[in-house]
């Protein structure tokens, strides 16, 4: 294992990375843990910070971490790999803790055990899942091509490069527009994913179905009634799991 890490994260220069995700998993789970032990009433809590009656929300808290983190790393000599990932460290508890309050920041609202806070916890899980990916060495793939491209030399690679990353960036926005959120995300490094994303029904509560799905027609009302009965028999167990993993962790929304 110690080995694994070593050439795996250290000797590639991850290790800041590396921090910054174990920092964003950890904070989120503690301050999750916190914000559950508020609402389940344990008076020797100290969880709440309320000077002079003010509730002061933690993504208060998560913007000064991610300020001193990012100021700090950015000050950093290169070669001072070990404060950069503490700096790192901290950035990545900042983060947690603003991405935790992700849905009131959007809404301006506190909903944040209501279930439009569940936009918060699907926040922190993508940025976990991109992180984590980014430090086993899976980069998007038009990345890579860029990189290369770059190494080359050449006015054709960078055309390619380029006009491969626009197409697979399109794909990716139309799967997400069609309610693919995991999808498309993911399929920005792996982006066989997104063909198959663009290519195949919308969800039928999806913007992509709204826009089109609903336009006068008979060939419409087959692609909605279709996408209706795949939601049905395929997307809501897979989202009611998703939902059950998500009260365990962050808690159940009122």
């Amino acid at each position: 294992m110690g080995d694994w890490f070593r050439h795996t994260i250290v000797d590639t220069g991850r290790l800041p990375l590396f921090c910054f995700f174990a920092a964003m998993v950890l904070g989120f789970v503690s301050i999750r843990f916190s914000t559950r032990m508020i609402r389940a009433g344990v008076r020797w809590w100290p969880g709440n910070v309320t000077p002079g009656g003010l509730h002061i929300h933690h993504a208060v808290f998560g913007i000064g971490f991610m300020l001193l983190g990012g100021i700090v790393g950015f000050s950093l000599a290169p070669d001072l790999a070990g404060w950069r990932a503490v700096a790192a460290a901290v950035f990545g508890l900042g983060a947690a803790l603003v991405l935790d309050e992700f849905a009131l920041i959007l809404r301006l609202q506190d909903v944040y055990w209501s279930q439009e806070g569940r936009e918060s916890v699907t926040a922190v899980f993508a940025a976990c899942a991109v992180t984590g990916l980014l430090v086993l060495g899976v980069f998007p793939e038009n990345l890579t091509d860029l990189i290369k491209a770059d190494d080359e030399g050449g006015i054709a690679g960078w055309v390619a490069g380029i006009a491969l990353a626009l197409l697979n960036l399109g794909l990716a926005v139309v799967t997400v527009l069609k309610g693919k959120l995991w999808t498309g995300l993911i399929g920005l490094f792996f982006p066989i994913l997104l063909y198959a994303g663009a290519i195949r029904l919308a969800r039928p509560k999806a913007p992509w179905a709204r826009w089109f799905y609903h336009r006068p027609g008979e060939r419409w009302a087959r692609r909605l009634a279709r996408a209706q009965r795949r939601e049905k028999r395929f997307h809501q167990p897979v989202a009611r799991l998703g939902d059950r993993l998500s009260e365990i962790i962050a808690g159940r929304p009122s």
